[in-house]
């Protein structure tokens, strides 16, 4: 069970890491927001990879494979295209049907895992995920938004993020077992080198293509650590408890994440909860209960 702990760490960094985000977004493009998440965070998974060898240093280093390469590269290509498409969500300003679509990762996640990663799921692991599908499409405005016509971009972009997401998700965990390392270690591996791909990528894209993202970054130093570190620290949270359990479970937990978002708009920025909100965080604690209990 203690891939429970790590995927509620998880969820807490990464609703803090999208608030960040979205406010350096006003200030930046889609692709330089993308670099903020990774460019700091590679110094402090090296930081939490040496400290693991402290304290057990008798631990074997990997053993690299053409397999384990091509997850890795694939998890990094995959989460960088999955966080520019959510950042130009929060650019679009249809940030609440945005992130609801982006959410359907969970379900995405289930049915790749079980029909291409061999990830089956009992029937209450089933019932935690479309629970939790339904609670983020009560969240997330989506529901308000059957009355009217969701724009085209923002649905195949949201669709588009939770598949990328889905993805990186499932690959990830593919690339610790691989690896075949003890916990955390395997975990901790595949963590600095899906962020140092992912950095080396962006920076060589941005002094390419768009500097001036490199000099908004720049400009919001502390912005950009709180960015890094919130994703890093979260990315912890992710590949630890994804290297115990299967994907579709460990994201359906995650989904609490949308609780702590409206905690954090209630308690920070003041905003108040409908009753519709009320229901869905409702509903995200049985789905939680649900994927525990499998």
């Amino acid at each position: 069970m203690l891939w429970i702990p790590f995927t509620l760490f998880a969820a807490l960094m990464q609703a803090w890491r999208n608030a960040f985000q979205k406010q350096l977004s006003q200030e930046a493009g889609a692709t330089a927001v993308t670099l903020a998440r990774f460019v700091l965070a590679g110094p402090i998974a090296a930081l939490y990879l040496w400290l693991l060898y402290r304290w057990q240093p008798e631990q074997p280093l990997p053993g690299v494979t053409a397999p384990f390469l091509g997850y890795i590269v694939a998890a990094a290509l995959s989460q960088i295209l999955a966080t520019a498409l959510m950042v130009r969500l929060f650019q679009l300003r249809n940030y609440a049907v945005g992130v609801g679509l982006a959410k359907s990762e969970a379900i995405l996640a289930a049915a790749l895992g079980v029909f291409f990663f061999s990830a089956p799921l009992t029937a209450l692991g089933w019932l935690g995920v479309l629970v939790g599908g339904l609670a983020v499409w009560l969240l997330s405005g989506l529901r308000r938004a059957v009355g009217g016509p969701v724009p085209p971009a923002t649905l195949l972009m949201g669709l588009g993020s939770g598949l990328a997401f889905a993805l990186t998700s499932l690959w990830v965990r593919e690339a610790s077992l691989v690896l075949g390392l003890p916990f955390p270690f395997g975990a901790a591996w595949v963590l600095l080198l899906v962020i140092s791909l992912q950095t080396l990528v962006l920076l060589l894209w941005l002094g390419l293509k768009d500097p001036a993202g490199l000099t908004a970054l720049w400009r919001r130093p502390g912005l950009t650590l709180l960015i890094s570190l919130s994703s890093c620290l979260g990315s912890i949270g992710w590949f630890s408890a994804m290297s115990l359990e299967s994907v579709a479970l460990v994201k359906t937990l995650g989904q609490i994440e949308v609780l702590f978002t409206l905690m954090i708009s209630a308690w920070y920025f003041r905003e108040k909860l409908g009753r519709q909100d009320h229901w869905g965080l409702l509903l995200i604690v049985l789905a939680a209960l649900c994927v525990m209990w499998a």
